[in-house]
């Protein structure tokens, strides 16, 4: 079974009490503060005040999310990276900020490896291609005869340079030879907006961002990035259905920076992990078309291993660079 598939059936049991570490009891001494490098209404904000909300219910302090959107992450990113190592402000990291930057940008004002100590993934997102309502295509096969017979004329939008949704559209006009154009926002929500309103043509969406207008049928969806189809739209193909292989995907996690004690990076896990396995916040998710994915420090460590080489590729692939 392909390692992408093992997570998607591993959420499956994340509903299972998870074994609560042995650590010196630490605890927040005011509200925590959740940096967010996007802007408000898009799907990482939307995840992060939702995770944040159940993990300060049970951390006894607010958590504050603050939204510093901006190249792609980068500039919430040094933020956090720069702050106190107290465990008083935390990162909600994305795929591109933290994975795909590395390889976009030839130098970045934080080292993804060494500025940060995971705490937990938070969930997978498929992203959506969706296209406004006057795209005369209804399949992708469709959607790339037409980028072809209309060669720079199809524009997408993203949320910010190296985002995923950034980097699916430039790995879907490289693999099928079409030229798409790329039209950067400071956050999902703005591109869906435009989108809708058919500034624009095309945008690869976490499925949160656009899930509303496909079923009030003002966006038309094409396909998802995953390797396989979506249970929230299993009647919705994936691209690598039509080119094998095909897999961008956006996920979430928690990080601290450098620095910070092992004890508040092991409560600071808990509670993330026991809020991630929640009834509650799991619906909420997985309604929005997430896969909750509580880990262990370790298990995220292991997972960003992983990662770097898989989006080491992808940005080869997609022949983006963004200096």
């Amino acid at each position: 079974m392909h390692r992408r598939h093992l997570l998607f059936a591993a959420a499956a049991s994340a509903g299972l009490p998870a074994a609560r570490p042995a650590m010196a009891q630490w605890a927040p001494e005011r509200p925590i503060r959740l940096i967010v490098g996007f802007a408000a209404g898009g799907s990482t904000d939307v995840t992060a005040r939702q995770v944040g909300q159940a993990m300060a219910e049970r951390l006894g302090q607010p958590v504050v999310v603050e939204n510093r959107p901006g190249a792609g992450g980068n500039i919430a990113a040094e933020a956090a990276a720069r702050s106190a190592p107290d465990g008083h402000t935390i990162f909600l990291a994305t795929s591109g900020t933290l994975m795909a930057n590395r390889f976009l940008y030839r130098s970045l004002p934080f080292d993804p490896d060494r500025d940060f100590l995971p705490i937990s993934l938070v969930s997978i997102v498929p992203n959506l291609i969706v296209v406004h309502p006057d795209v005369p295509a209804r399949s992708l096969d469709e959607l790339i005869a037409h980028a072809r017979a209309n060669p720079g004329r199809v524009h997408y939008g993203s949320g910010g340079p190296g985002t995923t949704l950034h980097l699916a559209a430039a790995m879907l006009s490289a693999r099928a030879g079409i030229e798409l154009v790329h039209v950067p926002y400071r956050g999902g929500a703005p591109a869906a907006t435009d989108l809708v309103s058919g500034k624009i043509q095309m945008i690869a969406s976490p499925t949160m961002e656009v899930i509303a207008q496909v079923r009030a049928g003002t966006l038309r969806p094409i396909a998802v990035t995953t390797l396989q189809r979506s249970p929230l739209l299993p009647e919705i193909p994936a691209v690598a259905e039509t080119l094998p292989g095909f897999e961008v995907v956006l996920w979430n996690g928690l990080l601290a920076p450098a620095g910070t004690p092992a004890a508040a990076i092991a409560r600071l896990s808990a509670e993330a992990q026991a809020a991630l396995r929640s009834e509650a916040l799991r619906t909420r998710l997985i309604e929005q078309g997430s896969v909750p994915m509580p880990m262990t420090p370790e298990e995220f460590a292991a997972f960003l291993r992983a990662e770097a080489p898989k989006f080491e590729n992808i940005v080869r692939v997609s022949g983006a660079r963004l200096d």
